[in-house]
């Protein structure tokens, strides 16, 4: 007898001896037996980002810039850094009561001072739908800069 052959009756011998039990082994045991001469295919998965951003300016920029880079959204780190600095100093909870629109009652929020309607109009899906949100901020003022002056790195000053 071939070593195949007598693998594959012992083989045989072990499942039936595996499936009498009535113990669910032999469904364990199944790809296991063999496993040293049999090639498996390969086994293909999606896999799922994790990346994770810091909770502080540098990580709020960043993950802005990863839903952007989604969405198709242009803006570099040093545009939105640029007009962070000079909107809010990064203050994500910056609020404008004296220009002049909060003397028509909705003032600039946030880290990119973005007044509610045009948040609104210009939240990018998956984003939270608070003003506030650093992320959301961000990703909204960009997206608005985007359709009006082509990138958040072409405003130099109040937009």
């Amino acid at each position: 007898m071939s070593v195949n052959a007598h693998r594959r009756t012992r083989t045989a011998r072990v499942l039936r001896a595996l499936a009498v039990t009535g113990t669910g082994a032999a469904v364990l045991a199944v790809p296991l037996i063999g496993a040293g001469t049999a090639s498996a295919a390969p086994v293909t998965t999606k896999a799922v980002s994790s990346v994770s951003y810091p909770n502080n300016l540098d990580g709020w920029i960043r993950e802005s810039l990863a839903i952007m880079a989604e969405k198709g959204i242009p803006g570099s780190y040093n545009g939105i850094y640029r007009n962070i600095m000079r909107e809010s100093s990064g203050n994500p909870l910056a609020i404008n009561l004296w220009d002049s629109n909060a003397a028509k009652g909705i003032p600039s929020k946030g880290l990119l001072q973005v007044i509610q309607p045009t948040f609104d109009t210009y939240h990018v899906a998956g984003t939270s739908f608070d003003i506030y949100d650093p992320v959301a901020n961000i990703t909204a003022a960009c997206n608005y800069a985007a359709a009006r002056y082509g990138s958040i790195d072409n405003v130099y000053s109040a937009y």
